[in-house]
């Protein structure tokens, strides 16, 4: 969910990825996860590369987000707000 968010955004390569993760939540995640996410997220249609003429590194393609995985998004942050809503009630917080 968070590569799609920053994809969201607009494309990026592996390393802006990670920076822009880093700026959102904190934390960057390690190649292994990163780059393993992105295999993941473009093997389910969710990402694709943008066709810039790269040799084909994975560190080095430029990714963008898809239809799919603007829709698969929204769905994903639709829910999570509705389990937070839920939880901030539980704690006796009204949500915003």
């Amino acid at each position: 969910m968070v590569v799609l968010t920053v994809l969201a955004d607009g494309p990026r390569h592996g390393y802006a990825i990670n920076a822009a993760i880093e700026t959102l939540t904190g934390r960057k995640l390690g190649p292994g996860s990163l780059y393993g996410a992105l295999t993941r997220l473009e093997a389910r249609g969710l990402i694709e590369p943008v066709a810039d003429g790269a040799d084909g590194q994975e560190r080095q393609r430029t990714m963008r987000i898809t239809e799919a995985g603007r829709t698969s998004l929204r769905a994903e942050l639709e829910q999570l707000s509705r389990v937070t809503q839920a939880g901030l009630r539980a704690l006796g917080v009204e949500p915003a």
